[in-house]
């Protein structure tokens, strides 16, 4: 450990007022100690505070410089997996923060947005039921607004190429999809009446899914970098698949490969079902995509990852070189969202891109107008 970053250590711990001893703070550092300063600043209670700064002594989802939704995504981006699990603890325990975690009518009155979307998503395993069933409401109005907004993006990639007969999908008996209906609406049974009710019924479209001609497989990394493309595969893969001109496989992985195909229809149900954080091991997913493929040349597999690998990258390689050399179309994404601004492991993706996999970052109108390029073909 160098000079420096011992005297940044000692200052995060002591706090404001300590810059004559330890020096000041600059980049993440000064992140972190903010993230530091608005849980432990509480220490004494009422504006009396530790490190210096005019603070109440307890926090909320109001309007303020950081908020809890704010300080919980960058507790996730800036500390380790165990500094966080004891941030989390001391919140919870020590200063009982909260509200995100035990109050639904937080929750309830909340703004929806992404920002508080991706704080539901770090904390869903601190939830009882109650709090758990308000936070997924809370998603599903986040997703439905990410939905419309990217929709057009993805569907206007195709027009006018694949799918000239495409109309918006018509809410008429002939077209209703009764067991996506069931398994999207299982949340609404009531067990007094002992019926289903339903509130978001599903519609067939009429367009015949053309799963002769392309198949498209999506491999989402779940780990907790990856926050952002998580979100938007999840919303990217149910347009795609409601589109009905490709076959969509949709998996998330770490240390272990999970399918969602069955939940891909509603991002909701997928994002619900993600664990983020832990190992990576994107060898294995790469392997899994490997046993789903019908037609080598009428496949695409996107990969969204940081690249940055946890099990041997010759394995990695190993499985990407035989994908390629089988014949399907191999993208790799290091970041999948709005502003494309990815971190990722350079050397581990130049290798793919040595083998022939194509590697970037895009938006999900970019990748949409990708696919299209390669299915004209």
């Amino acid at each position: 450990m160098s000079d420096t970053s011992r005297q940044a250590r000692w200052r995060l711990v002591m706090g404001a007022g300590s810059e004559e001893l330890c020096g000041g703070l600059s980049g993440e550092d000064q992140q972190r100690d903010e993230c530091l300063g608005f849980l432990y600043d509480r220490e004494y209670g009422g504006k009396r505070n530790v490190r210096g700064r005019d603070q109440g002594s307890k926090g909320g989802l109001g309007e303020s410089s950081l908020n809890i939704p704010d300080w919980i995504n960058k507790v996730h981006q800036l500390f380790p997996k165990t500094t966080i699990e004891r941030l989390e603890k001391d919140a919870l325990e020590r200063y009982q923060l909260d509200e995100m975690v035990t109050n639904p009518d937080v929750l309830a009155r909340a703004k929806p947005n992404q920002t508080l979307l991706k704080a539901v998503l770090r904390t869903k395993h601190l939830m009882n039921q109650d709090v758990l069933n308000a936070a997924q409401h809370l998603v599903r109005q986040v997703v439905e607004q990410m939905m419309k907004k990217m929709a057009r993006d993805v569907r206007s990639a195709f027009q006018g190429s694949l799918d000239r007969r495409h109309r918006t999908t018509m809410k008429i008996a002939r077209n209703f999809d009764i067991r996506s209906t069931l398994r999207r609406n299982l949340k609404h049974y009531d067990h007094q009446k002992k019926r289903i009710l339903i509130e978001s019924p599903v519609f067939y479209s009429r367009i015949r899914r053309q799963v002769d001609r392309w198949q498209m497989i999506i491999l989402v990394d779940e780990s907790g970098s990856m926050m952002d493309s998580v979100i938007h595969s999840a919303v990217t893969a149910a347009i795609f698949y409601s589109m009905r001109i490709m076959k969509v496989r949709l998996c998330i992985f770490d240390t272990a490969v999970v399918d969602l195909t069955e939940q891909c229809i509603d991002p909701v149900e997928t994002l619900m079902k993600v664990q983020l954080g832990g190992g990576t091991d994107i060898g294995q997913a790469v392997s899994y995509a490997s046993t789903l493929v019908e037609n080598p040349r009428r496949t695409i597999v996107v990969l969204i990852t940081d690249f940055f690998e946890g099990a041997p990258v010759d394995r990695l390689c190993s499985s990407a070189r035989k994908l390629v050399e089988s014949g399907v179309t191999c993208l790799g994404l290091a970041a999948l969202d709005e502003s494309a601004n990815p971190t990722y492991d350079h050397e581990t993706a130049g290798r793919l891109v040595s083998m022939g996999w194509n590697v970037g970052a895009m938006t999900p109108g970019e990748l949409a107008k990708w696919v299209a390029e390669k299915v004209r073909t």
